[in-house]
């Protein structure tokens, strides 16, 4: 401390040959506080604040108020004065706060996640509608499709060598009477087509006691039970690339169709087929099917590895969108088709049902 008194730290740190940081750290040791250190003086170089101000109040001016720093850096130049370089004037914009777009520009709004609970059949449908190929480039026929998210069960199906607000009108109608379905029991989920957002279709679900909901824009996976179902039908084997007539199509439907609602064995649902869950057959076939598997594993136990085999269960409740609450943990869910969003849950009251599905589409 004394060598430093008389020679100064440089000095007497070199002489000695102790590091400056090392005499630093135990002065502030010694101390228990941080080292004061002197406040930075302005660059030479700088603005003064009365400069600054000048600056500011130009580029809020009138004649400059709508245009960028360089555009006022550059018609200054013209005109014969220079007050700072462009970017000084960022940074006196900045220290005010008004470096930001100034234009009016669209926001898009917040859309709600719809969230809907379908606890048995007839409870949540979804319909979309994709294209199929014709016999020629550029011909397409379209198929509308309507599915029972519960049950995965095709409610009703139609092709069209258009896509018309009332050919949905009609689907949803005889879909809805042919399923014996009661007003204020169904939940009918879409996408934002304009079939789907039609006037008519809208007035025809208001009138049957149907709750709407749709996807959110600019979202492609709120619809994906459709999707789904759609990926099956284009990816069977069977599937043409292109149809030779409207005839040709709607006969490969109804043979579509019939396989997919009575013989394919779906993994959503627990490899039941669609006609037995939405049936409610489902118990009757579990005990045939454990019985089978009981009747192997007497045979034969070696073979099972992990024990007495068990089946997959059916889901006692299937989400669209399953709501993901912040420290909550969530069911696993169970296996399904692409884009499948299962999850078992408590099975509710219709009624509490009905509530959660029109706050959601609210």
């Amino acid at each position: 401390m004394q060598l430093a008194a008389t020679q100064g730290v440089v000095a007497a740190c070199a002489q000695l040959g102790v590091p400056r940081s090392s005499l630093y750290r135990l002065r502030q040791a010694a101390t228990g506080a941080p080292l004061a250190t002197a406040p930075r003086p302005p660059p030479p170089r700088a603005l003064s604040v009365e400069e600054k101000e000048a600056v500011h109040l130009l580029l809020n001016s009138e004649p400059y108020q709508d245009q960028a720093p360089r555009e006022v850096y550059a018609a200054l130049l013209d005109s014969g004065y220079y007050l700072c370089s462009w970017r000084t004037m960022y940074r006196v914009l900045a220290a005010n706060g008004e470096v930001q777009e100034r234009r009016n520009q669209l926001r898009h709004p917040t859309y709600v996640r719809p969230e809907l609970l379908a606890t048995g059949p007839n409870q949540l449908w979804t319909w979309d509608i994709t294209k199929l190929r014709g016999p020629v480039k550029g011909r397409y026929y379209y198929l509308y499709v309507i599915i029972d998210v519960f049950s995965r069960y095709v409610v009703g199906w139609l092709l069209a060598e258009q896509e018309t607000a009332s050919l949905a009108h009609e689907l949803i109608e005889q879909s809805y009477v042919s399923q014996g379905v009661q007003p204020e029991q169904l939940t009918i989920h879409a996408d934002n087509g304009s079939a789907m957002q039609a006037k008519s279709v809208t007035q025809l679900m208001a009138d049957l006691g149907v709750t709407k909901s749709h996807s959110r824009p600019y979202v492609p996976d709120d619809n994906p039970f459709s999707e789904a179902q759609f990926k099956t039908l284009k990816y069977n084997p069977a599937f043409p690339g292109r149809f030779e007539s409207l005839a040709a199509a709607r006969l490969w439907g109804e043979v579509f169709f019939t396989w997919y609602n009575q013989a394919h064995h779906h993994t959503g649902i627990g490899l039941f087929t669609p006609a037995t869950v939405h049936a409610g057959q489902t118990p009757a076939v579990q005990v045939q099917r454990q019985a089978a598997m009981q009747a192997a594993y007497a045979a034969h136990p070696e073979r099972f590895v992990k024990g007495a085999p068990v089946l997959p269960p059916l889901p006692a409740a299937v989400w669209l969108n399953p709501p993901q609450q912040v420290g909550a943990p969530i069911p696993a869910a169970a296996s399904g088709d692409i884009n499948d969003a299962i999850l078992a849950a408590p099975v509710q009251e219709d009624k509490a049902l009905r509530e959660r599905n029109l706050s959601a589409c609210r």
